[in-house]
């Protein structure tokens, strides 16, 4: 198993890293300032996506993308350093139109949707127009299992009438949201499976409100974890994805590659951790010492580079498997994944912060928003318990045939 670079990526890695460098690193200090200042999207944005585009750098993580279409056509393991670079900070994902969820979104249309949806919203999220929603998850239920979703999706005779609230919602604050992709219940008393579709809702559609930006550990996104209530909301039957009863099925196809998307990034951000950790251990003393040169300091270092590399080869596996035999096939590697990256973030920004001090957890420094960010991914996409009953089922699937080579190894007492 090669997990060595291509030539191709090699390439596009040199390159994202000297925009990074050149283009985005600068404007941390303005980003912040103008975020914290009331200011979003911010007023650089556009000429930083113009430039990406014009140098290459756009729209890339999808495998399937078509000649004519805007973007680098990249395989998901070619994909993943290039998620990682981006990662790093965490906002400029933007900037090369891969941001989740509009990923996830132009994945499903450009997967399952019509030509008249595909040329009304999946053209310009492809051209980084607008931005988009997607709403599954509930309040009232545990919506890590999506058979449990409420939102009722009624046809009216040419008309779906949605009538629901989610909540957790990315993008949905966000100015230039133009489209939600919903997925609620068309049919109650269908095979728990088949209950479940998709439909468009734009973001102007009358009934549909935003009742809040909700926090995440008291941490405000200007582009929303929103609460979004569905009141008799009427949209035209053609804005359905694919068939009524295919929701769950879409819903699998497109968490696939897009958890493993999070996982990338989450590596950017241990990385960012561990050098500011290391960096922080060897200008600060304690007792006559340099911080590193205190054995618990070092085994930190140590241990976190150790998970660091063990994380990104099951991620590249991960993202191998996708490309090979699919996501369906691949999702125990997904789950093993999405437990081991959320934890490995948060692990190590714990420890920088540690090292750091009362600095750690001010906004001097990215680490108390990468330990956010890797708190709230141990459920986003579902809960670590979820995936690690998955990967327990399917372990224990994959033992049933060999139950009786097992009887080889044991040796019986004698009697």
């Amino acid at each position: 198993m090669d997990f060595s670079y291509s030539e191709k990526t090699e390439q596009l890695c040199a390159q994202l890293r000297n925009f990074m460098e050149d283009h985005v690193v600068p404007r941390i200090g303005q980003w912040s300032e103008e975020i914290h200042g009331g200011t979003f999207p911010v007023s650089f944005m556009e000429d930083l996506k113009n430039l990406a585009k014009a140098e290459g750098l756009w729209n890339l993580f999808l495998p399937h993308l078509r000649d004519g279409e805007p973007g680098t056509q990249l395989t998901n393991l070619e994909y993943a350093p290039l998620a990682e670079i981006m990662g790093r900070i965490p906002w400029s994902s933007e900037v090369f139109n891969c941001s989740a969820p509009d990923t996830g979104n132009m994945e499903v249309l450009h997967m399952f949707g019509s030509e008249a949806q595909k040329e009304q919203w999946l053209t310009p999220l492809l051209n980084g127009e607008i931005r988009s929603a997607f709403a599954m998850t509930e309040p009232d239920v545990a919506s890590s299992d999506a058979t449990n979703i409420q939102t009722a999706i009624t046809r009216d005779g040419d008309d779906y009438i949605i009538n629901g609230r989610k909540w957790f919602i990315t993008n949905a604050h966000h100015p230039n949201c133009r489209i939600f992709i919903v997925m609620g219940k068309t049919d109650f008393a269908a095979d728990t499976h088949r209950q479940q579709s998709m439909v468009l809702v734009p973001m102007d559609t009358p009934g549909l409100e935003l009742v809040r930006n909700i926090t995440t550990i008291n941490h405000h996104s200007p582009e929303g974890h929103s609460e979004v209530l569905f009141r008799d909301v009427r949209v035209p039957v053609s804005n359905l994805i694919a068939n009524e009863g295919d929701g769950f099925m879409i819903a699998q196809a497109r968490l696939g590659p897009g958890r493993i998307h999070h996982c990338m990034r989450a590596i950017g951000m241990s990385e960012v951790c561990l050098e500011l950790m290391v960096a922080r251990s060897q200008e600060r003393k304690t007792f006559g010492k340099y911080l590193y040169q205190h054995g618990s300091i070092a085994e930190w270092i140590a241990r976190s580079r150790i998970e660091i590399e063990q994380a990104r080869l099951l991620v590249l596996k991960a993202a191998s498997l996708i490309d090979q035999v699919g996501a369906r096939r691949a999702r125990k590697e997904i789950s093993m994944i999405k437990v081991v990256a959320p934890t490995l973030l948060t692990t190590i920004a714990d420890r920088a912060m540690q090292v750091f001090g009362a600095m750690g957890v001010s906004p001097d420094t990215p680490l108390a928003d990468f330990y956010t960010g890797g708190r709230v991914l141990r459920f986003a996409d579902g809960p670590d318990e979820v995936h690690l009953q998955t990967i327990a089922r399917l372990e224990l699937k994959e033992s049933q045939d060999n139950l009786l080579n097992i009887a080889k190894y044991l040796t019986p007492l004698e009697r």
